[in-house]
């Protein structure tokens, strides 16, 4: 297996296109979320790639080209797909021979359907063979569920999401239903486990994505019990923004002489520009956000804070203050986060405030702006969340407030 090793931005020393903007407002705040490790403010910068000065990718093959069921095929043109990004059209030939694989790519590039679509054929293939996704986020869960929805709609093949925050009755009910596919947070499907509704030896294919995040949010231990009970002999497919030693431990543990596809060419994603709002001593940080939320270039904001508690009162802050604004954290139910995300989706809402438990599961389009109103605990929660930003090769911005 090859060494994965992390490219890291150069330092260099820049001015903020946005001084201006931080040069108003009064009075000091205090960050919302308390003390932080403190991350060299230089690698919150790093310019967007310009058109032509990268690449025109040119995929080796076409959807038509792969080893994957016809319908699947239509199903994909009918979404508007039309050649697949790197990640799918490196990835996808080794997931249909059967290959374990590690896939480490930027998000936002498509990795979604580069496991979905090959995984969905191999069910179409045998109607006993079974797939179990496991994801860190119960928002990432219901995502990659709609996505397998979407594709196979009319093909009579059923999925199950099992995530917590919504009640256990109506998983289980559908867990006694015929079905190919499990898709769930792993507290929740170790739970099910436990009340045996779960039968892991059935299961022949799994999926870790964002397995980086299994680290992050301490859920390691329950996906290790998870992987104990699959079959020896299985098909494992292991995908990650970043890399770490102990995700590179764990892929030893998970899979067999897996492929590794990396294609990452930065830490974070070419398409987005980043830059610091330096908040100057005596400034007032959210006057500072709301002379930034006016301008009209910020038309789909998500902002990021550190805590639940300070998330929902900058949300209903600006909420006062004439912007229309949601947050999504984890002290709301699961149907009060699908409604915010639903009402930021649907643009009824231009402006997003959530904690980190959001930044692998929020899967949006036309994302202007990412802030990170409050600095990110680490470097890998900083790329996570500037990923929402920037998709599907169009341009974004991400800024991150420095005191």
């Amino acid at each position: 297996m090859r060494s994965f090793n992390k490219r890291m931005p150069r330092k260099r020393l820049f001015q903020s296109h946005y001084k201006d903007a931080a040069s108003v407002g009064f009075g000091r705040r205090k960050p919302m979320g308390g003390r932080q490790k403190t991350i060299d403010p230089a690698r919150f910068i790093n310019k967007a790639v310009q058109v032509g000065e990268t690449e025109v990718f040119v995929p080796q093959n076409q959807f038509r080209d792969f080893k994957i069921d016809r319908r699947l095929v239509g199903a994909v043109e009918a979404r508007g797909y039309q050649a697949p990004t790197p990640i799918q059209d490196q990835i996808i030939p080794h997931i249909t021979e059967g290959s374990d694989v590690v896939g480490i790519a930027d998000t936002g590039t498509g990795k979604t359907a580069a496991f979905l679509l090959p995984l969905i054929s191999k069910i179409l293939r045998d109607s006993r063979e079974k797939v179990l996704i496991i994801a860190p986020t119960r928002e990432l869960a219901i995502q990659i569920d709609a996505e397998f929805k979407q594709f196979t709609r009319g093909m009579r093949i059923f999925s199950v999401c099992c995530v917590g925050g919504v009640g256990i009755g109506r998983q289980i009910s559908d867990l006694r239903r015929s079905h190919n596919l499990i898709v769930g947070t792993p507290g929740r499907i170790k739970d099910l486990m436990g009340r045996r509704m779960i039968n892991l030896s059935l299961f022949n294919s799994v999926v870790l994505d964002e397995a980086d995040r299994m680290f992050d949010m301490g859920f390691i231990n329950d996906t290790r019990l998870i992987m104990s009970g699959l079959p020896k002999t299985r098909q494992t497919l292991f995908f990650s923004a970043t890399i770490s030693r102990d995700i590179e431990r764990i892929i030893g543990e998970f899979t067999q002489n897996p492929v590794s596809v990396f294609l990452k060419t930065r830490d974070t994603s070419q398409n987005v520009d980043q830059d610091v709002v330096r908040i100057d001593r005596g400034k007032n940080k959210l006057d500072v956000l709301n002379e930034l939320l006016s301008q009209k270039e910020f038309s789909k904001v998500l902002i990021f804070g550190r805590t639940k508690h300070g998330v929902e009162k900058l949300s209903r802050v600006l909420y006062r203050n004439g912007f229309k604004a949601e947050s999504i954290h984890g002290n709301k139910n699961n149907s009060q986060r699908q409604r915010a995300l639903g009402m930021f989706k649907d643009n009824r809402v231009r402006i997003l405030v959530a904690t980190d438990v959001a930044a692998r599961g929020i899967d949006v389009a036309d994302i202007s702006h990412v802030i990170n109103y409050d600095a990110p605990a680490t470097y890998e929660d900083y790329i996570h969340r500037i990923g929402r930003t920037g998709r599907c090769d169009k341009k974004g911005v991400a800024l991150t407030f420095v005191e």
